[in-house]
């Protein structure tokens, strides 16, 4: 499949079959394709929770308006963001590069988010969202469909997966094999009314 067919075709799926299992070569291929998408200063900010027990999903879901994705999805992956790449040891970002590149970096990635907290989550939540779609489009070639999941308590989630404190997270993703149909597309709204050329 190719990456326009994908796009095109790439729907939120809620029904999943329940009794499908990837395999473990699946997951893997498909959380390499993840750990390619962009990140500012290359942080990498994202982390991601595979949820894996029974158990856990059934506490996900009771604190997730009941979302039958949660339990029923063969993947899902809850994505969190580390607030705080930026500080951690930063030059790793930048192992491969020359040394003054990794200088440079490492001087810009200190002075653009020190003292700046809504900098850091920002990006940070950004580079989940590309990641996000990243993993539904690679879902959808591999012929797995997908549902970018919000409509939970974070706040309990965090503490269900022992999120650390400089973790937010940012959203979940269900992948699994679809049972029905999905819905006409409900509207889309026309190029003219979201598409500006220079300003508002």
């Amino acid at each position: 499949m190719n990456v326009i067919t994908a796009i095109e075709t790439r729907r939120a799926i809620k029904q999943f079959d329940a009794g499908h299992k990837m395999t473990e070569r699946e997951i893997e291929a498909l959380l390499s394709l993840a750990l390619l998408s962009p990140t500012a200063f290359n942080l990498q900010h994202w982390r991601f929770v595979l949820l894996q027990s029974p158990e856990l999903r059934d506490a996900i879901r009771a604190v997730s308006w009941m979302q039958p994705q949660i339990t029923d999805a063969s993947l899902v992956v809850v994505i969190c963001a580390d607030l705080r790449a930026w500080e951690k040891d930063p030059g790793r970002y930048w192992s491969a590069a020359p040394d003054d590149v990794r200088e440079g970096a490492v001087a810009a990635i200190d002075e653009y988010y020190r003292g700046r907290p809504q900098t850091q989550r920002d990006e940070a939540m950004r580079s989940c969202g590309i990641a996000a779609q990243t993993l539904m489009l690679a879902a959808k070639e591999m012929g797995y469909d997908s549902c970018p999941m919000d409509l939970s308590d974070f706040d309990e989630v965090a503490k269900l997966i022992r999120l650390p404190e400089d973790h937010v997270v940012a959203m979940f993703v269900a992948i699994g094999k679809r049972v029905r149909e999905p819905w006409p597309r409900a509207g889309q709204l026309p190029m003219a009314e979201v598409v500006r050329v220079d300003h508002f």
